[in-house]
């Protein structure tokens, strides 16, 4: 059980019959480490050797066991209970880790095997990609969001435990029903197990959860409305930004249905909700230049780029300041190339003015944009390349 509950991944991926790899014996010796100081140490030796090179049923049934205990443990009570940037918390991710510089980032995706797969929302994410989008801009906002949670807190309050976490899932999801967003409070309490569970309900404390989205949507919706418009001119930004850079960096890209445009869903069932393609079919068709027109074109340009890309071909940053992540994808001398430049921080971008004389240099030859049709080469102003969109992808 301590070596289960000390496991820092979903499974230690060993295969009976064969020899683990050195990074399985690391992941496990380092549970078992950790395990050896909460019981004893000799148990847990046995245990990790078991799990390691043991019976085929010893190996299997850990493994089958070590993802539940991470879901449950982790997923489904630890993220419902600590949420300073609920966007950190996602399924995968790390809560405590706030974030990378564009250097680490870079390195991270230079070292990516090309069969990977990439995806920013799934059926099972905690909340959908714009969501997060949305929420990452209050890092930028600290201030603001204090202000506005505070008055929106002395209006209405429930549970300490829970208040905060509903204050960020209702700006980050509007607009939201009241039913959408009392099922998801139901769901993110009982996950907690803090107050109530799925095993030990407490209908008062339910009707409590109701009555709070009931009035905190009644009383606070008009200036959550408003709160949301001034996030959104920067959350489009790091909609469009993460979009580009997933579709293009190394690995597989997936696109769960229905984030080809905006989605503000929360967690399952939320996410599982019906799909507009009509809607996603008229966009292709006829130009918007809206958030979703916007993102279904970085999406269509993007995948339409990967098929002409050789998916194997290296990854090497782009030196764009503070302000952009970019990269580029090529074999030298053969076949298609790709650079993709996205705008980073951009609360912080429009403070110190925009991008003034900033400038990026290209690699050699002449690029086109495929967002704008504008062709670029050599050194290229940041404000003449992202003029019309936060975001450039460029083919060679």
């Amino acid at each position: 059980m301590e070596l289960l509950a000390a496991m820092p991944v979903y499974r230690a991926y060993v295969n009976p019959g064969e020899q683990p790899s050195a990074g399985s014996e690391a992941i496990v010796q380092e549970a078992a480490g950790l395990a050896a100081t909460r019981t004893d140490p000799g148990a847990v030796a046995k245990a990790a050797k078991l799990v390691l090179y043991g019976t085929p049923e010893a190996i299997t049934r850990f493994q089958q066991t070590c993802g539940p205990v991470m879901a449950k443990g982790v997923e489904d009570t630890a993220l419902y209970r600590w949420y300073p940037l609920a966007c950190l918390n996602e399924v995968g991710g790390e809560p405590d880790r706030f974030g990378v510089s564009p250097a680490e980032f870079h390195a991270f995706c230079a070292g990516l095997p090309p069969r990977t797969m990439t995806t920013l929302s799934t059926h099972d994410t905690k909340r959908s990609e714009d969501v997060r989008a949305r929420l990452a801009v209050l890092s930028e906002l600290p201030e603001e969001w204090a202000m506005a949670v505070d008055s929106w807190a002395a209006a209405v309050s429930f549970d300490p435990k829970l208040d905060y976490l509903a204050w960020q899932s209702l700006m980050a999801a509007w607009p939201i029903s009241l039913d959408r967003f009392t099922d998801y409070l139901l769901k993110a309490a009982r996950e907690a197990k803090t107050s109530i569970s799925w095993l030990n309900p407490d209908p008062a404390y339910e009707d409590g959860i109701r009555d709070f989205a009931r009035r905190a949507i009644e009383a606070c919706g008009y200036s959550v409305a408003s709160f949301t418009e001034v996030v959104d001119r920067y959350a489009r930004v790091n909609s469009l930004g993460q979009k580009a850079v997933q579709l293009l960096m190394p690995g597989i890209p997936d696109v769960y249905q229905g984030n080809e445009i905006t989605d503000f869903s929360l967690v399952d069932p939320d996410n599982r909700r019906p799909v507009d393609f009509e809607r996603r079919r008229r966009l292709l068709a006829e130009p918007d230049d809206g958030w979703d027109g916007q993102k279904i074109r970085v999406t269509a340009a993007a995948l339409g780029l990967r098929q002409r890309l050789d998916p194997e071909a290296p990854y090497a940053p782009i030196e764009a300041g503070e302000h952009a992540v970019a990269f580029t994808r090529s074999v030298p001398g053969q076949g298609t190339a790709a650079v993709v430049v996205a705008t980073r921080l951009p609360v912080g971008l429009e403070r110190r003015g925009g991008w003034g004389s900033d400038t990026m240099t290209l690699p050699q030859g002449r690029w086109r944009d495929l967002l704008t049709g504008a062709e670029h080469a050599g050194e290229v102003r940041m404000a003449d390349l992202l003029s019309a969109c936060p975001v450039a992808i460029l083919e060679g």
